[in-house]
């Protein structure tokens, strides 16, 4: 096959967990198709991220100029230059993309969000104008997207049954293929690098790990319910990619709690490595990497029962309503007092790790694409002559 990938997320200089996904996802399509040809479309905004790419893998890049290029790119330059290179199957890994005619459509839908009707995600939202105008972009694409769309690929079961709720998509037009964590997760064990973190960070007591931006209120309630001993032993440690809600910061002025803003990812795999649990109680995941961090790196797991969490955590986690301040609190206690019971979440985490690599995450979306491509007719018969002249531009 001849496989277009959009990867202009991995040329704009941005984080989070789409970019995730494309940093491990796209090298290992390269590593697992060789026997396919792949035309990566990137554009100038920021160097691109991948280098030193194989002769199978063709580079395109598209203009940048300004926030405008991104709307011209989204609406006519992609597609054009898609066309252009006579592709079998055209991923679109950022929720949205439009297909050239006569090439199979494959949109990534990290959740259902972007499909929701517009009044519900915007509800779900600030309500400052960037904001929702970027909503209802987004929201527009992506239910434009869809409609056109050969296949859909979703990053979990539940996000599955979100994205089938939302939209009139067939339930075979929509697969769930999981992440992985990232190669350069591991249990760091060396004390004294540990320790070279927590006193960088002011950290002077045992703590437990949490996301200050997701639902860290029920973390405060369910911390008071905790018996003295363990509160005076204890503290919370939040970190966030931006300012969390402000009862992060009412935590941190009471004593119990320590907000570490933005960590370098060497500083957050130590603390997930030296944490005596790692609290997640969020509210919605279309996934949920944060887990897989928690576990990969030995940090015994209590987390909500909402979105994807049960199906990712499996039996690696104790689990709560989100909302249910006692439940965490006796979880938390269990895992504290009981050594027995930590050591056994760790164990179960590290077992639940195996299910999970991008290896695995590569054939499966391969294989998604050859059925996509199949059931609707677009493969070329002679397409493996085209492998033969890859070529970078």
């Amino acid at each position: 096959m001849r496989i277009g990938l959009d990867v202009r997320y991995l040329s704009h200089g941005l984080v989070g967990g789409v970019h995730t996904y494309l940093k491990h996802l796209v090298p290992a399509l390269i590593e697992a198709g060789r026997t396919h040809h792949f035309v990566l479309y990137a554009d100038t905004k920021a160097p691109f991220e991948l280098q030193h790419l194989p002769d199978h893998v063709t580079v395109r890049y598209l203009p940048y100029r300004g926030p405008h290029s991104s709307l011209v790119n989204d609406l006519v330059k992609l597609r054009r230059a898609m066309a252009q290179d006579a592709l079998d199957v055209a991923h679109f890994p950022t929720n949205y993309g439009f297909a050239p005619a006569g090439v199979a459509s494959v949109i990534t839908l990290h959740d259902a969000i972007n499909v929701m009707p517009l009044r519900e995600i915007i509800a779900g939202h600030a309500k400052n104008p960037r904001t929702i105008a970027m909503m209802t972009y987004l929201h527009l694409m992506s239910s434009q997207a869809v409609r056109g769309a050969h296949g859909i690929l979703t990053v979990s079961e539940h996000a599955r049954r979100a994205i089938l709720h939302y939209t009139r998509l067939a339930p075979a037009q929509v697969v769930a293929i999981h992440h992985a964590p990232t190669p350069d997760l591991r249990r760091i064990s060396d004390q004294a690098v540990l320790a070279e973190m927590q006193a960088r960070h002011g950290i002077t007591r045992p703590y437990l790990l949490a996301d200050g931006l997701k639902n860290p209120a029920v973390l405060v309630r369910a911390w008071r319910l905790l018996p003295a001993v363990l509160r005076e032993r204890y503290e919370i440690v939040f970190f966030a990619r931006q300012q969390p809600l402000p009862v992060v910061q009412e935590a941190v002025e009471a004593g119990f709690a320590r907000l570490l803003l933005r960590p370098s990812r060497e500083d957050l795999i130590a603390l997930f490595s030296g944490a005596s649990a790692f609290l997640f109680p969020s509210w919605i995941e279309g996934f949920g990497i944060p887990l897989l961090e928690a576990m990969t790196c030995g940090a015994p797991v209590i987390a909500s029962d909402r979105g994807s969490i049960p199906e990712v955590a499996g039996d690696a986690a104790l689990i709560a309503d989100a909302e249910d301040e006692r439940g965490f609190a006796h979880h938390i206690e269990a895992v504290l007092t009981d050594p027995a019971e930590a050591d056994r979440l760790r164990e179960r985490g590290y077992e639940r790790m195996q299910a999970f690599s991008w290896a695995k995450t590569a054939e499966q979306t391969l294989a998604s694409y050859q059925r996509f491509v199949a059931a609707t007719g677009q493969h070329r018969p002679g397409a493996a002559a085209d492998l033969a002249v890859p070529h970078h531009d």
